[in-house]
């Protein structure tokens, strides 16, 4: 899978674990270059606290488009060190080469 945003590549992985019809990609995988922490933070009722993100590319910022829990309850373990993508960034299928 490939995260995309404003024609970069922010995010490449096989290993995504998809939860609530989002693909979760391992904090490995993602290109920190293209990442700014947020001071946002929101609260699931069921994987805990969320902080984000802002994404940059080229100049320009897409706010709180990426989120992760940093300590995420036992109910959502699996997703611990992984990041999922809304704001318009693109999850899609790695095009073949």
């Amino acid at each position: 899978m490939q995260a995309i945003w404003n024609g970069a590549v922010i995010a490449e992985s096989d290993e995504t674990i998809v939860v609530e019809g989002n693909h979760y990609f391992p904090r490995e995988s993602i290109d920190e270059r293209y990442f700014v922490p947020s001071e946002n933070h929101t609260v699931c009722h069921w994987k805990g606290t969320a902080s984000y993100f802002h994404v940059e590319v080229d100049g320009a910022r897409n706010p709180n488009a990426a989120w992760h829990y940093p300590t995420p309850s036992i109910a959502a373990h699996e997703i611990a060190g992984y990041v999922a993508f809304w704001h318009g960034v693109e999850v899609r299928e790695r095009l073949a080469a």
